[in-house]
């Protein structure tokens, strides 16, 4: 990476609810940035935490990998508090529409790139956990932000309202398996990976059906 330019982690905690049900959930959110301005990927449970970890610099999106309420929690305070665009693909809306009801957004659309810290973030319609689903690729970094699309042992969960098993297989195997191997996965829950790492199981993750 040139000059200035890091990842950090911040993990939240809060309540996944869909479906009538709930579980308790640690996040993952991503500042991608240097020390004068930052990309948010995913607004989790908890602005003051996230908005702390920015400090004083200049928000250019808060980027909401999905629609699922765990993932864009807090997107409208950050937004607003933050001066930037809360960002999600627009196959989402109806999942945004659940948690934050007549709240606008900007969509993100596949291949759009977002500019920060003199690089560049690529967005990657990866469809199957949800409609909407994107993951942000960051090549000077070897990094890729996959959201609850790929997770260390396989792909997100498919058992859920708007989710489908065989579209996020197909989402990972023909846009995130492209990627180099050594891309490291930041994912939205739970410990990276890389692409390489992951590649070989598709076809047990198939045969077992998630």
């Amino acid at each position: 990476m040139s000059g200035n330019l890091r990842i950090e982690r911040v993990v939240t905690a809060g309540v996944f609810e869909l479906d009538g049900g709930s579980w308790d959930v640690d996040n993952n959110v991503w500042l991608v940035g240097d020390d004068d301005e930052v990309v948010i990927v995913d607004a989790a449970h908890d602005e003051k935490t996230i908005a702390e970890a920015v400090g004083g610099r200049a928000v250019v999106a808060v980027v909401c990998t999905h629609g699922h309420n765990d993932h864009v929690t807090v997107a409208p305070q950050l937004s607003e508090h933050l001066h930037a665009p809360a960002v999600l693909h627009p196959g989402d809306r109806e999942l945004w529409e659940m948690t934050h009801p007549g709240v606008r957004f900007r969509s993100a659309e596949d291949g759009e790139r977002i500019a920060v810290a003199g690089t560049e973030l690529e967005v990657i319609h990866t469809p199957g956990h949800s409609p909407g689903s994107v993951c942000l690729h960051l090549p000077e970094a070897k990094a890729l932000f996959s959201g609850d699309t790929l997770f260390s042992g396989g792909p997100g969960a498919t058992g859920r309202s708007f989710s489908d098993f065989p579209t996020i297989i197909s989402s990972i195997r023909e846009r995130l398996f492209a990627l180099p191997e050594d891309t490291k996965v930041h994912t939205g829950h739970g410990d990276p990976t890389t692409i390489g790492a992951e590649a070989p199981h598709l076809a047990e993750w198939i045969a077992r059906g998630h």
